[in-house]
C-alpha cells in the first residue's frame, strides 16, 4: 500500500507532462468543448482520464503514488490559475479571447465552423438569451469558457446562455 515502484519525482514529472498535454489538447479542440458538455464530450473526457492514468502512475498502484499524482495535478492547476491571473498574455494564450458570434443580427459563419457550432447550438443559445430570431440580437459573444452571452437590440439587456 505504501511501497512505490518508481521514485516520487517520476510521479511529479509524469503528472506535469500529462497535465500540460491535456491542457494543450483541450485548448486546441475549441471553446465548445469546455462549455456545456454533450454526452459524447463527457464520454471523451472519461476515456481520456482512463487513457492517461497509466502514463501518470507507471503501473504503480500505491497509495503514496496516487496521492503524489493528485497533489501534482492540483499544484499544476493552482499554479496555472495564479500565473494566468498575474500574466494577461498567458491568460489569453490559455483561455483565448471572447469572439463575436453575432453582430447586428449577422451571424459569423466562419466562427461557427471554427468552433464547431451547429445552427441548432446557436439557436438554443439565442433562445436561452431571450430571443427567437437573429435580427433581435445586437451582439452575441462566445466567451472564453464556451458560453454565449446575448445582448438584445430592443431592450439592451443581456443574458448568459450556456452552450
Amino acid at each position: 500500500m505504501f511501497a512505490m515502484s518508481v521514485p516520487w519525482w517520476e510521479f511529479v514529472l509524469r503528472g506535469l507532462v500529462v497535465y500540460l498535454f491535456l491542457l494543450v489538447f483541450l485548448r486546441l479542440t475549441g471553446k465548445r468543448q469546455t462549455g456545456q458538455y454533450a454526452p459524447f464530450d463527457l464520454v471523451l473526457l472519461l476515456i481520456l482520464s482512463n487513457a492517461v492514468q497509466n502514463s501518470m502512475n507507471a503501473g504503480d498502484n500505491s497509495l503514496i503514488g496516487g496521492l503524489i499524482s493528485a497533489a501534482t495535478l492540483i499544484a499544476c492547476h493552482v499554479t496555472l490559475a495564479q500565473l494566468t491571473f498575474r500574466v494577461p498574455r498567458l491568460a489569453r494564450l490559455v483561455d483565448g479571447r471572447p469572439q463575436v458570434l453575432v453582430r447586428a443580427g449577422q451571424l459569423d459563419q466562419a466562427l461557427m465552423r471554427q468552433e464547431l457550432l451547429t445552427p441548432d447550438d446557436v439557436a438554443a443559445a439565442l433562445r436561452a438569451g431571450g430571443c427567437l430570431h437573429l435580427h433581435e440580437v445586437e451582439r452575441a459573444t462566445m466567451e472564453t469558457n464556451g458560453t454565449i452571452t446575448v445582448v438584445l437590440r430592443s431592450s439592451g439587456r443581456s443574458a448568459d446562455a450556456g452552450l
